[in-house]
């Protein structure tokens, strides 16, 4: 009999709804024009972006005008970055983010650093929740820009952006923040959280690959990122991804219209997780905060066991998960993430990311802890210092 799958990593990606789908569907056959060109099925093309653009601003409380399609998140981080870098470097060269961000800011911030900007990583509480008395120390007459991902990807830690936005303005600071993980999540009000560039991915939210957008706030200055054609009203060249940008704001709309509900049987199933993995394995420690959370995000730390043995025995059982960001799967060195939170190098090693949908069952959910707790004991089974603890402890 052929197992079944259950899938606990939507943090990594997530599967694209049926109706998205079908809205893309169109745009690689019969909509097929070019945007850009005149004739009529390219002007309708033309329209179903200008509708997408709408669709994306009032999801954030915001204009059209200031969404900009892009390839993802990636590109959006990069964007956000480096153009105010150029665009802003005769007022300062002085950069503020944190040290539990997205490789593709902390990437793009050592490329800032080799070309002479300053950059300052703020360090976390062990919930991996940003300090403010720091942030507000940190601020300096030539900071130029404050990027803080909205909720991490790897402990769903969700950051007061509001008032980090609110403390920037007050500074005459722009203020970027990485929505990948937390748009359509979370409610976003970029007017109400003072925000003035704010990053999304459409692979995140049941929508496609390699489309996502960059708010850009009326007013910031900065300049194009790809050069070429006039796209995105000259900020961003490239015939645009029609198909992607139709499925990215039908998967925005899905999510936000059903957000309350879907989010709230999200939680039931994550508080449910947790709480069985606490009070039937020992050993564990919950990472990131426990109410200040992604309804879908749970990461545990399993003293005794190696992460990677640990997924392997997972998918032996149909189970997929991750032990952290699907961007540094394969790498031998622990979360930069867990090692900010204080965790020691051995237990940031056996670490787990299980991140839900609202299609995830309570059955699922049972199943997967009935799983981990007997590959749990297999794998303490196998661990000398398991053993020397347990002889230790009697």
């Amino acid at each position: 009999m052929e197992k079944k799958l259950i899938y606990m990593d939507n943090a990594a990606t997530t599967p694209v709804k049926p109706a998205v789908l079908k809205a893309m569907l169109p745009y690689f056959t019969e909509k097929f024009g070019n945007p850009s060109s005149i004739y009529s099925i390219s002007s309708e093309n033309k329209k179903a972006i200008t509708n997408a653009r709408e669709v994306i601003a009032k999801t954030l409380n915001t204009a059209p005008e200031n969404i900009y399609f892009t390839a993802g998140g990636s590109e959006s981080d990069n964007w956000a970055l480096k153009a105010t870098a150029d665009a802003y470097e005769s007022k300062g060269k002085h950069i503020i983010t944190t040290g539990i961000e997205h490789h593709a800011i902390l990437h793009t911030c050592e490329y800032l650093e080799k070309r002479g900007f300053e950059v300052t990583y703020l360090n976390v509480d062990e919930n991996g929740m940003v300090k403010m008395e720091e942030l507000r120390a940190a601020i300096r007459p030539d900071t130029i820009l404050i990027s803080v991902m909205f909720a991490n990807n790897e402990i769903g830690t969700i950051q007061p952006i509001a008032e980090i936005g609110k403390l920037a303005h007050e500074h005459g600071i722009l203020f970027h923040t990485d929505a990948v993980q937390a748009y359509t999540q979370i409610p976003i009000d970029v007017e109400e959280m003072n925000i003035d560039m704010l990053s999304a991915s459409g692979h995140k939210i049941n929508g496609p690959k390699g489309i996502g957008f960059l708010y850009i706030r009326k007013g910031v200055k900065i300049r194009s990122f790809v050069h070429g054609g006039a796209q995105e009203r000259h900020r961003r060249a490239g015939t645009e991804n029609v198909p992607g940008i139709v499925g990215l704001a039908k998967a925005a709309e899905l999510a936000v219209a059903n957000m309350k509900e879907r989010t709230g049987a999200e939680r039931k199933v994550r508080d449910h997780l947790i709480s069985r993995i606490e009070n039937e394995i020992p050993y564990v420690k919950l990472n990131g905060d426990r109410t200040k959370r992604l309804p879908n995000n749970i990461n545990f730390s399993f003293h005794f066991i190696e992460g990677e043995s640990l997924l392997i025995l997972l998918d032996g059982k149909g189970i997929c998960a991750s032990s952290g960001s699907a961007c540094t799967s394969g790498s031998l060195d622990p979360s930069h993430v867990l090692l900010a939170i204080g965790l020691p190098h051995e237990i940031a090693h056996g670490s787990l990311r299980l991140t839900i949908s609202d299609e995830t069952t309570m059955e699922e959910a049972d199943f997967v802890v009935d799983s981990l707790k007997e590959i749990v004991e297999h794998l303490r089974g196998m661990s000398p210092l398991y053993e020397d603890f347990i002889k230790k402890e009697a």
